[in-house]
């Protein structure tokens, strides 16, 4: 089986290189943006810092402070298998996260990096508070780039590059944390196939590598992610392509998405494998399908692969937007001591989102709304959620997130997410966001 992604990335890439050069010719390019002066500030971008004939570099940052309250939530939980946790509530003002980016271009205006310090403040003392990473690509035209590095899998709509351009601030509904992939280390190539129509297609290490070091994946490429999305009426779908209508659409917005994941994973690449949180392969209880002894005495599932597809829709229009999706996962091809035992030769399940919003007050105050479930053998899992997003500068660089969340049964959580696994019950949080 590790042959065969190796293959289909040569051949992948060479036809998208013999498509490049045909079509670079006739492939009208965009018009180049105007060049801002130097130190000019663009929200959401930073500032310029240094420009020359030999390249460009651009500063800016993202960071939030959060209270949460956990206190609602019951303080115990019981799984599927009988075994019950004690849940630890919390409540906690946090300096959550910030996020350093530097971009531009080297060399050539289509030669372009973007280099990042991350950290998740949460966790200290842990292997991935404090993450040094990027990537580089290379526009060839319209059709195609090429790119390296860290990168998100565009295995759903919220891993396409929209973030921080959500409704809520710097977390999923819990059916799009379950069902996700995550950030990994491959090579990609997106761009148009027509007009309003693109692709997105990674080629990566695993489902999610924070936390894992190279010794610990397998020596196959093995993990595959595609997206194609359609913008039909509009050809573009707000800001950052984001949810929720802050840019008041006098023209009604709309989008059509399909995405696919498989990937082959191992127990060893499973960040952090005693943690919740990063488990990136669970049961609907929130369990790991990694635990030792989990579906009985001496039975360890040690590699099984993961596929995925989900397919998404949305509407945008005077401030108004309405946004669902869809999943469909199943786990199979299971490997390890004692699982020529086990009753079942799959894991299947199926789940969806959808969240609502209005802009109550144009360019100041949006109020939403989001529902998600994860529909299982091992339960069904659910959250509801009502918000507010005050923008006291009339835009995205500065808000003030409230909101009142539901969970059932969360599969979901960790330390960064207002979620717990398991947690049953209300939550409480508010979110000063800078996207500067």
């Amino acid at each position: 089986m590790s042959g065969f992604p190796s293959r289909f990335l040569v051949a992948a890439s060479t036809a998208l290189l013999l498509a490049a050069c045909h079509t670079s010719a006739r492939a009208q390019e965009p018009p180049e943006e105007e060049k801002p002066d130097f130190g000019e500030y663009n929200p959401n971008r930073g500032f310029l810092v240094a420009r020359s004939d030999r390249g460009e570099l651009s500063a800016r940052f993202f960071t939030y402070i959060r209270y949460l309250n956990q206190k609602g939530l019951d303080p115990t939980y019981t799984d599927t298998f009988g075994q019950t946790t004690t849940l630890d509530r919390r409540q906690d003002i946090q300096f959550q996260k910030v996020t350093l980016n530097f971009y531009g271009w080297i060399m050539d205006p289509k030669l372009r990096y973007l280099l990042y310090a991350w950290t998740a403040n949460t966790s200290q003392g842990q292997g991935a508070q404090v993450v040094i990473g990027g990537n580089m690509n290379y526009r060839f035209n319209p059709r195609l780039t090429l790119g390296g590095g860290i990168d998100a899998l565009p295995g759903v709509r919220a891993t396409e590059g929209n973030f921080p351009f959500w409704l809520t601030v710097d977390n999923r509904l819990i059916a799009d944390e379950y069902f996700r992939p995550s950030y990994t280390m491959g090579i990609w190539a997106r761009g148009e196939v027509v007009d309003r129509l693109t692709y997105r297609l990674m080629l990566g290490n695993n489902l999610s590598q924070l936390g894992v070091d190279a010794g610990e994946l397998d020596d196959g490429l093995n993990t595959v992610s595609a997206g194609l999305i359609w913008l039909p009426t509009t050809g573009e779908f707000g800001t950052g392509g984001g949810f929720g209508d802050f840019d008041t659409h006098e023209d009604v917005a709309t989008r059509l998405a399909a995405h696919f994941t498989t990937s082959d994973e191992n127990f060893q690449a499973q960040p952090n494998t005693d943690l919740f949180e990063n488990v990136q392969i669970r049961l609907s209880d929130g369990n790991s399908i990694f635990e030792p002894n989990l579906f009985g005495p001496g039975i360890q599932i040690e590699d099984a692969t993961y596929h995925m597809f989900c397919t998404d829709g949305g509407i945008k229009y005077r401030g108004f937007s309405l946004d669902g999706e869809f999943y469909w996962r199943w786990v199979d091809n299971f490997r390890g001591p004692g699982v020529g035992t086990l009753a079942f030769d799959e894991i299947s399940d199926n789940g969806f989102q959808l969240q609502a919003s209005a802009m109550v007050m144009p360019s100041v105050l949006q109020a939403y709304t989001g529902y998600s479930k994860v529909i299982s053998d091992n339960g069904d899992p659910w959250d509801l959620r009502f918000g507010l997003n005050w923008h006291p500068w009339h835009n995205h660089v500065v808000r003030w997130n409230y909101e009142y969340l539901y969970t059932h049964r969360s599969p979901v959580g960790g330390l960064s997410l207002p979620t717990q696994v398991g947690g049953t019950g209300e939550i409480f949080y508010t979110s000063f966001q800078i996207n500067f």
